[in-house]
């Protein structure tokens, strides 16, 4: 369960590379929105995991854990590069040794939600404005 998320990880690195390609979206703030999208989403599945787990005997939690990891990759003018984590939960497990609060773990899928919206929301007002600027 401690281990990087690959699969996020390699989504991440695609979409940067795949930017590289194309010089009027590989911009630093494009390139951030973009894998701070995908981390986004990976927390959505990781969340909704813990969700579906919350009643598994010995089931721990998973958090993700990128904000630290992409500032730093913007800070090196690489955000596409940004790591995405999955680490296991160190809450404390109840009687059936699982971790899982469901109180926790609501508050998070909103929050992601509505961090998703607001992310989606700018890059879809960028490239709309690109596209009216494109149109003439």
């Amino acid at each position: 369960m401690g281990m990087r998320e690959h699969g996020s990880l390699e989504l991440s690195r695609r979409i940067g590379f795949a930017l590289e390609e194309c010089a009027v979206l590989n911009d630093i703030a494009s390139v951030t929105l973009q894998t701070a999208i995908a981390g986004l989403g990976q927390r959505s599945r990781v969340t909704a995991n813990n969700i579906a787990n919350s009643e598994t005997p010995g089931f721990t939690a998973s958090d993700v854990d990128f904000e630290s990891a992409l500032a730093s990759a913007v800070a090196d003018g690489q955000p596409g590069r940004a790591a995405i984590d999955v680490t296991p939960s160190t809450d404390p497990a109840g009687v059936n040794g699982n971790n899982v609060s469901l109180e926790d773990q609501f508050v998070t899928a909103t929050k992601t939600t509505l961090q998703e919206q607001l992310l989606t929301g700018t890059l879809t007002a960028k490239f709309n404005w690109l596209s009216s600027v494109l149109k003439g």
